[in-house]
Parts: structure tokens; C-alpha cells; sequence
């Protein structure tokens, strides 16, 4: 854990209210859209006026990031985005990811070639009526069998043509963390955390192995870059009656969920947690975990009993 966090054991965690995406600043708990489409990420939400609410109270409450991807319906996060926002708040900060498709049976498959990665950007780009994304992740996905060097270059490209304002990675290793920033600045990684290490039958589908999640997290610590924890609440399994969060959610008066999300952003002041939903009582109920203050000894110890737990 960095010592950042606190001076001792005593001292509660004082995490910064805002990160630095390269030129961009925003505040320190996102939203993921991941959620706004029907079941399985896929096709329409039950209800999509709902969802266009949950989008419009998000940049109300403060929330200046919002973490989508075309293939996210696919299509339907997108265009609920720019359903509801568009014409866009200036500081609102869009992310997008490429590397990725949904095939016919509601599975995942990889979308990594350079034309294909191209292809994606332009469908980004279309459905959230943008010029230019503000910040787009690579997504390395099990089974692409595209070098990675190969679909970064072509990530690179697509930010010379102006397609793209600032790189970033999801579900990499430090090796190829650091095979990237060789090559281009990266402000963002995007991999599996929270507190339970946790994967979810959803994360199963998507997630490649990785080495140890701490190490990416402190490798993007060192170098100021942020870490944008996916799964954060381990796909709502840290939102329920998790044994390692109930005494600590009682005496923070607080949920389990909310307690997940305020240990996340204690546990490294690079953390930017991006919580989907498309309950606009879970929405509110996330942004007030940012309001929680926890001590450097609850954050080690809430870890160890969650992982303990399994």
C-alpha cells in the first residue's frame, strides 16, 4: 500500500477529490455504463427513459467521467449517452474501449486487428456524436491472437489522425504497461480490482489472467497514471451481505457497496472507481461512499478478511 495513504495506522486516509487523465481533470469516481443496456449487456434496458435519468442525476451529483464502449449492447450505452447529455457538459470526460465485440449468442470475442480497432473508434465516435474521444482504452482480450505491439500502433495512429485525444490499456501486465509507455504516453489502466479479487461469471467471459493486480496498481502509482478498477463491487457480489464489509458498514453507517467503493479509492490515490447502474437510488448510494472515511488499518484489514472469506 502506498504511503500516501496515511502516517500511521491511526490517521485516516485523506485520497485526492480529483485525478489527471493527461490534460484532464476529473473527479475521483466515475460512472460505468456497462450497465445501461438490457440483460447481458445486451440490446435494449427494460426501461431506457430510466436509464437516460440515471446518466443526467450522474452529471447533476458531480460525476465528470463516464467509462463506455461501443460494443456495449451493442451499441445501446452509447447512444443512451448521447440520448441524454448531448450536446455534452464541457469538463465531462468520455472513455471509451476498443479490442472487443459482442457475437451473436451474447458472447465476447476479441476485436484487435488494426482495421478492426478502426472500426471501432468510427462506431464510437458515431453513436456518441463526438469528433474526437477524449480517452480510449486498448482492451487486450483472451484469444485475439493480434501482437500487441501491432493493435498499439494502430491505436497510435488513430490518435495522430485526431480520432483519439489520450491512450490508455485495459486488462494488461506491467510488461505490457511498460512496452507501451516505451512507445506513447498512457494516463489510464483499466483492469480487474476490488477488494475480494473477485471475478463474476461476466469478468470470466472478458478477463484474461494477469499477473498480481498490485503490481499494475503500484506500477501506475509510480508513474502517476490512473486505475480505473473494473468489477469494482466484484459484479454486485460486494454489495450483498459480504462478511468482511458488515461490521465496517455498521459502523460507518453505511452499505456494503458503499464501503467497497470508499476502500477502493483509500486504497491508492491513483484509484477511479467507475460503479455502473441503472438504479438511480444505487447511483446516489455509490457518490456518497466518496464521503467515507476510512483508517489505514481498516483498509488492510477489510482486504484481508475478503480475501479470506473467498
Amino acid at each position: 500500500m502506498s504511503d500516501d495513504l496515511s502516517h500511521d495506522h491511526q490517521d485516516f486516509a485523506q485520497p485526492p477529490a480529483t485525478i489527471r487523465l493527461g490534460d484532464l481533470a476529473v473527479v475521483r469516481l466515475g460512472y460505468g455504463a456497462m450497465r445501461l443496456p438490457g440483460e447481458d449487456v445486451w440490446g435494449e434496458p427494460r426501461d431506457p427513459e430510466r436509464a437516460r435519468a440515471v446518466l443526467r442525476r450522474a452529471i447533476e451529483l458531480g460525476i465528470n467521467f463516464i467509462d463506455t464502449a461501443w460494443f456495449y449492447g451493442p451499441h445501446v450505452a452509447n447512444r443512451l449517452i448521447a440520448e441524454a447529455l448531448h450536446p455534452y457538459p464541457k469538463d465531462l470526460v468520455i472513455a471509451t474501449k476498443l479490442g472487443g465485440r459482442r457475437t451473436p449468442d451474447r458472447g465476447w470475442a476479441p476485436f484487435a486487428r488494426p482495421e478492426e480497432l478502426r472500426q471501432g473508434c468510427e462506431e464510437d465516435l458515431r453513436t456518441l456524436r463526438l469528433e474526437r474521444c477524449d480517452v480510449t482504452h486498448l482492451r487486450c482480450m483472451p484469444g485475439s491472437g493480434v501482437p500487441f505491439r501491432e493493435s498499439l500502433d494502430a491505436m497510435i495512429e488513430l490518435q495522430r489522425e485526431g480520432k483519439i485525444r489520450h491512450l490508455a490499456l485495459s486488462n494488461v501486465g506491467t510488461a505490457e504497461l511498460f512496452d507501451a509507455l516505451a512507445r506513447t504516453p498512457i494516463v489510464a489502466v483499466q483492469n480487474l480490482y476490488n477488494m475480494a479479487g473477485g471475478l463474476g461469471p461476466l469478468a470470466r467471459a472478458t478477463h484474461a489472467e494477469v499477473e498480481s493486480p498490485d503490481a499494475v496498481l503500484a506500477a501506475c502509482e509510480a508513474r502517476g497514471i490512473a486505475f480505473l478498477p473494473f468489477f469494482p463491487l466484484a459484479t454486485g457480489d460486494l454489495g450483498k451481505a459480504h462478511p468482511a464489509l458488515a461490521g465496517a458498514a455498521a459502523k460507518h453507517g453505511a452499505t456494503p457497496a458503499q464501503l467497497a467503493l470508499a476502500w477502493l479509492l483509500a486504497r491508492s490515490p491513483v484509484m477511479l472507481p467507475i460503479p455502473g447502474t441503472g438504479s438511480l437510488a444505487h447511483l446516489e448510494e455509490n457518490w456518497a461512499a466518496r464521503t467515507i472515511a476510512l483508517t489505514r488499518d481498516e483498509v488492510e484489514a477489510m482486504a484481508r478478511a475478503a480475501r479470506a472469506a473467498g
